[in-house]
């Protein structure tokens, strides 16, 4: 018996890598299209997801979608593990920005879409550049997200100031920064990772890292945004030292205990960060030497696995989860700005005007974040080294050199 249990086992393993399944044919190829694996690094990711599947289930309730994955730090090694299993989900996440990096792993969506009969020109076509590899569509965007600066009404009241909106002078930032920078309150507030908030700095003056799909972190307008956001630190005093391991919800964490007066993050967190303060958060655009910012658009998008065995209808559950109707009622309930500009109404609803005009200011002339097949390198390195640019021990010059020359 055992023998015959282990040539039927080896059976099984065999038909699977040449048909893809022992038992269930068809069924269990439809089973995987209805799952996803993405970042689930806490109750908001998972009810960001959940709040997905509740927008279908509004007018198809017997939709379903198991959900599996790690934390959004660990996602982007592991991917690369679990979509080499037999077992692996057919719907994936990426960002944009990591669209680069995980191309091999997706499929081209380009004839899927033609096929079922897609527009792809109604989703924000910043978000469909950051989602193009080789040429090819990889994933359809569910959200546009531009990076906003998050502050403190109150504190702004408190200390006399003008609150910032829709146009913000990096002189007059670095001001604010310092009147508010009092009684145990830092001004604001930086994470030892690229994006939080060097980037959004360097993109509303016009410098991005990567030029021609080639990385371009040296350029000296690029490194001049980025010692400048040091400097927040070691030369202004406004904002504390990060440390290596610091997550990038730090500064977050202290915005919400009203130690920190101003944030640079995703609109993603707007509900987040707004828990127990509701009238006390502002959003304004990044702070940039004209006042009229270029934004620095992110977001994400659900793709299809390389090796699914039933690629249609996961892109059939894609197309119902990214109709202008799904993606407003998300943005809605969750604060996420949804990539089709017909479905910003559902963002908006319930929410400040001058919230919602930020967000149309930085998403009209925004661009996105595009990188490299080695940006999980870039990103690693500069958490590692920028705790050290912001206390002056290295400058942004030594830094992005030591970088660019290791992942070249």
């Amino acid at each position: 018996m055992k023998y015959r249990r282990a040539a039927a086992a080896l059976l099984c393993a065999t038909l699977a890598l040449g048909l893809g399944a022992c038992s269930g044919g068809s069924k269990d190829k439809s089973a995987q299209a209805s799952k996803m694996y993405t970042w689930v690094s806490n109750e908001s990711d998972r009810a960001q997801w959940d709040t997905f599947v509740k927008g279908v289930q509004e007018t198809d309730p017997n939709f379903k979608l198991d959900i599996e994955g790690p934390s959004f730090q660990d996602y982007w090694t592991k991917i690369k593990t679990r979509m080499s299993s037999a077992d692996a989900p057919c719907i994936v996440t990426t960002q944009a920005a990591r669209a680069q990096e995980l191309g091999e792993l997706l499929t081209p969506l380009d004839d899927l879409a033609k096929e079922a009969g897609l527009d792809l020109t109604k989703y924000n076509q910043a978000m469909m550049q950051g989602m193009t590899v080789d040429g090819k569509v990889r994933a359809i965007p569910y959200d546009a997200e531009p990076m906003v600066l998050f502050y403190n009404k109150t504190m702004f009241a408190q200390a006399g100031l003008k609150e910032p909106g829709t146009d913000y002078t990096y002189e007059q930032f670095l001001s604010d920064a310092k009147a508010l920078t009092k009684d145990g309150v830092q001004g604001f507030a930086v994470a030892p990772d690229i994006s939080y908030p060097y980037l959004p700095f360097a993109f509303a003056n016009g410098n991005v890292p990567v030029k021609d799909g080639k990385l371009n972190i040296t350029d000296p307008g690029f490194v001049a945004d980025i010692q400048q956001t040091f400097d927040l630190v070691g030369k202004e005093n406004v904002a504390a030292a990060p440390n290596p391991a610091d997550t990038t919800d730090v500064p977050m964490q202290g915005f919400q205990a009203k130690k920190v007066a101003m944030v640079i993050e995703g609109p993603w967190f707007y509900s987040t960060i707004r828990e127990g303060m509701e009238n006390e958060v502002g959003v304004a655009v990044i702070p940039s030497k004209s006042g009229k910012p270029v934004g620095m658009i992110q977001g994400s998008g659900f793709g299809i696995s390389a090796k699914c065995a039933d690629k249609k209808a996961a892109f059939q559950n894609i197309m119902k989860m990214t109709t202008p109707e799904v993606v407003a009622y998300v943005g809605k309930n969750r604060g996420t700005v949804p990539s089709i500009d017909s479905a910003l109404s559902g963002w908006a609803e319930g929410k400040p005007a001058q919230d919602a005009e930020v967000m149309k200011t930085l998403l009209a002339d925004g661009q996105p974040l595009v990188t490299t097949s080695t940006w999980n390198q870039v990103v690693t390195q500069f958490t590692q080294y920028s705790p050290e640019g912001a206390r002056g021990t290295r400058t942004a010059e030594d830094i992005l050199g030591t970088i660019e020359k290791s992942v070249n």
